[in-house]
């Protein structure tokens, strides 16, 4: 499988970290998204017309929309699988965290005081969900292990601060932003590292 990627994007990020996570090797083609914009250049629009990133390329088969990806991943894993219902919220982190994320570290144009408020509106539904899920004893979005879900709304809200909104006021998501950072497989991202434990010298 062929992934074209960008190291900065979350989108990409999400379809590297399921295939680490379930073992699934993943050639890399890097793509000069900011400043060169080449995922607009003919090559990439003859792959994907709409001209965005990531693009997972399987044989014949061509993947442009994130979800499709991560469920083309996991189609020999359904332990990963879960219902539809977190990919809209996963599309208005995008939207919002990952938008004034974008407006901050690469000066892409956005209403920067709508994308925050935005998103912080869904990091309080985030929030109000993970803290009901700790009181049944359960951690990640859709039960006791992680599914799709979480990996569809992990990387926009871990890198949030990168858009000026923190995590602070959310115990319950920084709790699951742990829990995500320490599966096992687990890799990393620019603005998103693993739980690393201190080894015991004593």
């Amino acid at each position: 499988m062929i992934l074209y990627d960008y190291v900065l994007s979350a989108s990409c990020y999400k379809v590297r970290l399921m295939a680490a996570l379930i073992g699934q090797p993943l050639q890399l083609h890097a793509v000069n998204f900011h400043p060169a914009r080449e995922h607009k250049s003919p090559e990439m629009l003859a792959l994907n017309p709409s001209g965005t990133l990531p693009i997972l390329k399987d044989g014949d088969l061509i993947l442009t929309d994130t979800p499709d990806m991560l469920r083309h991943l996991t189609k020999n894993a359904p332990e990963w699988h879960t219902d539809n219902t977190w990919f809209p919220m996963a599309g208005t982190l995008n939207d919002t965290l990952g938008a004034a994320r974008l407006h901050d570290i690469l000066s892409y144009p956005a209403d920067i005081d709508q994308a925050r408020a935005d998103g912080i509106k869904a990091l309080r539904h985030l929030e109000h969900h993970l803290s009901h899920q700790r009181f049944d004893g359960h951690i990640f979005l859709a039960g006791s292990r992680p599914t799709l879900a979480d990996i569809a709304c992990f990387p926009n809200t871990a890198l949030a601060p990168d858009g000026g909104v923190p995590l602070d006021p959310y115990p319950s998501i920084r709790l699951w932003l742990r829990a995500m950072r320490s599966l096992p497989g687990f890799i990393e991202m620019p603005g998103i590292h693993r739980m690393h434990e201190l080894a015991d010298t004593a």
